[in-house]
């Protein structure tokens, strides 16, 4: 059986029979090949000097015809010459990694894989294990071609499978098959624990890592100084420097030595815990000891001491450093550049730019990035640009993005806009995304310098490119950038653009009252009522306070564009949402509502303004009080009649009366006349004639008589030119009764008790 080992590609080896005859069918010829032994086929490579690479390329090509003369009697073998360059066969692991990405752990993939790999050796294994992109079908694989007897893991495939258990903190796996590979026959070495401390280190478990370190001195394991090293960085890592020192103790009493790379650990660690004179001894004690310092001991202590601001002893390090020919290194200088940076010497920060420059050490992201806020803070802008430029040729991006926010507000602040524009453009050339806050920044200032044309440019990219909906951004828009903006564009006749910007904002939870307001106003003024009005509506269901002067610029627009009923319900809106019209504003609403012939709308909106206390435009009120009952709507009118004088506002009754029995509008007249005997209000004895003679004029004698009695009743008349007329004409229509009573009223003058009420001017009863 053919050996795969994953170290080496597997490759198909090429057979060429010259024996039998050619065919056009693949699969007959990929029978016969089974049937061949491997003896024939290596005598058949052998004889042929250009072997086919790949079986079903050569068994697929058109076969060409056969030379008649054949040299040296040997039969001569045709095949398809290679076109291109062919493509390198895959790996058999990433095929086994691909298959396990792609289905599901289940007894058909596992035969899947055997049937793929004729015989597994530890070299797959490890392969397999290093090139799976997920940790479950790793552990499977482990487990299953252990537990199937494909392989027997030795320590290799026992450390892979820890390390990447480690790495996904999956850390009880991880020490339940180190623990068990002895009952597997595999011995354990310290790298193997030393992985595991690690581990734990890395997941913050100190007090595991401890255990580990402890249980190899009761399994027997050997404990070097890899191993103190491990653990020296696990628990100083967690601040646990007394733990440390007792630890480093004990190693020195079992006769372990520490090497430089145990006091470059000790020794950050304190500085870590901001130990500063346990680090120092520590130094002390590590060249007292012979052990000369490294370039790494000396950037940890000037680091240690760049915490503690105590720059001058780190210039001491950093002379000495390089008083012994150690060649400082690009943290060397890095760490420098922070410190001054921290203690506000930039200048300082420069000079070692340039000095690291001149020894040909080329400055890193963090250098770059260490210096920055440290120029911007310091207002050396130019300087800072310069950087910048280097970092954008260099194409060096910083790790944390916050310092181009920073440079953006410095360079607006300054005053240079075109420098500021240059640090988003760096941006965009360092593939940092950028972000709402980014624009905002520049908008903002933009806006404040009344270079708008730039502003609205910078918008558009933002908009379209829908920076603002990025949901990884931590950056947003902030008001002062996009206020000024759509207020900008409401008014120069881009409301549409505007409510883009602010719709995006709103999906990203910003309710601007101003923004808002300034959308309302703009579409009105360009004449859009309907989508300030749909405005208005996200307002209201959202909890948004909206403007007097939004709603009075909707209102106009509608009246503009002629619609007065959606002018009336923007109105009704306004009052709703707690802002009183003035009485110009009812007015606007009101007027074109009646000549439109919409009298009871029109009613609706004299209803609110007398409810709210606006006196003004009687004039109207009595039209519209006229239209009502000239229409037949007596019963709305009287309603309006009604709450006018609640009100304090007497209509002109005997105007009204008058008007309805002219047009002849009798059963208006009769209604309007009863209400107001009802209510005692004053009313001319002219009226009642006329509204008498136009009951008998218009053969309704009964209403005439009804009418008359009350009046009577009320002492309001006593004779009147007509009641002959009456009496005669009810007695013709058989209502003798009435006539008689009539007669005897008026024979008899008799009067109600209360007849002295109609001769006062008695005030409205209320």
């Amino acid at each position: 059986m053919a050996y795969i080992s994953a170290s080496k590609p597997y490759q198909w080896t090429s057979r060429v029979f010259p024996d039998i005859t050619r065919t056009s069918n693949p699969s007959t010829l990929n029978l016969l090949r089974f049937f061949t032994s491997s003896s024939d086929s290596i005598s058949a490579v052998d004889q042929n000097p250009n072997p086919v690479p790949d079986p079903v390329t050569a068994f697929n090509a058109q076969p060409e015809p056969k030379n008649p003369n054949p040299e040296n009697g040997e039969p001569k073998v045709y095949q398809r010459i290679p076109r291109g360059k062919r493509p390198n066969p895959e790996k058999i692991e990433d095929v086994i990694c691909r298959m396990m990405a792609s289905r599901a752990w289940t007894t058909r993939l596992q035969n899947s894989i055997r049937a793929l790999v004729p015989e597994f050796d530890n070299t797959l294994v490890w392969n397999v294990l290093h090139s799976a992109k997920n940790l479950e079908h790793a552990l499977q694989f482990f487990r299953w071609v252990e537990r199937a007897g494909l392989v027997h893991h030795d320590r290799g495939t026992h450390l892979k499978m820890i390390e990447i258990l480690g790495r996904a903190s999956k850390l009880n796996h991880a020490r339940c098959i180190l623990l068990d590979m002895p009952k597997k026959g595999v011995e354990w070495d310290e790298d193997l624990f030393v992985v595991l401390i690690e581990s734990y280190g890395k997941a913050g478990i100190v007090q595991e890592a401890v255990k580990i370190f402890q249980k190899m001195k009761e399994l027997g394991v050997e404990r070097s100084i890899k191993s103190y090293d491990a653990l020296f960085k696990v628990i100083l890592r967690r601040g646990r420097y007394m733990m440390a020192k007792r630890y480093f103790n004990a190693m020195l009493k079992e006769g372990i030595e520490p090497t430089r790379h145990t006091f470059n650990i000790m020794i950050w660690g304190f500085f870590l815990s901001l130990r500063l004179e346990t680090a120092k001894r520590f130094y002390e004690d590590m060249k007292s000891r012979g052990i000369i310092p490294d370039v790494v001991t000396y950037n940890t202590m000037i680091n240690g001491y760049y915490r503690f601001k105590m720059m001058d002893e780190a210039e001491k390090l950093f002379t000495e450093l390089k008083g012994r020919n150690i060649a400082p290194t690009v943290i060397s200088y890095t760490t420098m550049i922070k410190g001054y940076v921290s203690v506000g010497r930039v200048d300082d920060g420069l000079r070692l730019l340039d000095e690291m420059k001149s020894f040909g050490i080329k400055p890193n992201a963090v250098t770059y990035s260490t210096l920055l806020p440290g120029l911007c803070d310091g207002e050396k802008m130019s300087e800072a640009q310069m950087v910048l430029k280097e970092m954008v040729e260099r194409h060096l991006a910083p790790k944390d993005n916050s310092i181009f926010m920073k440079l953006l507000t410095c360079q607006c602040k300054s005053g240079d806009l075109d420098a500021a524009a240059e640090v988003l453009k760096a941006m965009i050339r360092l593939s940092i995304p950028t972000e709402a806050g980014h624009y905002g920044v520049l908008i903002e200032n933009l806006c404040k310098s009344e270079v708008y044309d730039r502003a609205v440019k910078l918008l558009d990219k933002l908009i379209e490119k829908e920076i603002i909906l990025r949901q990884q951004s931590s950056l947003e828009m902030e008001p002062s950038a996009y206020n000024p903006m759509i207020q900008y564009l409401c008014n120069h006749g881009q409301t549409g653009k505007a409510e883009t910007l602010f719709r995006q904002l709103m999906k990203k939870g910003v309710l601007d009252s101003a923004a808002f307001n300034n959308l309302i106003c703009g579409h009105s003024k360009e004449g859009n009522p309907d989508s300030a009005f749909e405005i208005l509506k996200i307002m209201g269901r959202r909890g948004v306070s909206r403007d007097a002067d939004s709603f009075k610029l909707l209102i106009k627009s509608y009246l503009n564009k002629g619609e007065p009923a959606d002018a009336k319900t923007a109105l009704d809106s306004m009052i709703e949402a707690g802002h009183l019209p003035d009485s110009s504003l009812f007015r606007s609403v009101i007027e074109p509502l009646f000549e439109d012939g919409r009298v009871q709308t029109a009613s609706r909106v004299m209803k609110s303004m007398v409810e709210k206390g606006v006196k003004e435009n009687m004039d109207l009120v009595a039209k519209i009080l006229e239209a009502l009952l000239m229409r037949g709507h007596v019963e709305e009118a009287l309603g309006r009649i009604e709450l006018l004088m609640h009100s304090g506002c007497s209509p002109d009754f005997d105007g009204l009366l008058s008007v309805l029995c002219e047009k002849g509008k009798t059963i208006a007249a009769l209604k309007l006349l009863d209400f107001a005997l009802e209510r005692d209000f004053t009313i001319d004895f002219s009226s009642y004639d006329k509204v008498l003679d136009a009951l008998l004029g218009a053969g309704k004698t009964l209403n005439a008589y009804s009418i008359l009695c009350k009046v009577m009743e009320k002492g309001g008349v006593n004779t009147w030119s007509s009641c002959e007329d009456l009496i005669r004409s009810l007695n013709q229509e058989g209502n003798t009764k009435q006539a008689d009573i009539l007669s005897r009223m008026m024979k008899g003058g008799k009067k109600s008790p209360v007849s002295n009420k109609w001769e006062k001017n008695a005030n409205v009863a209320v």
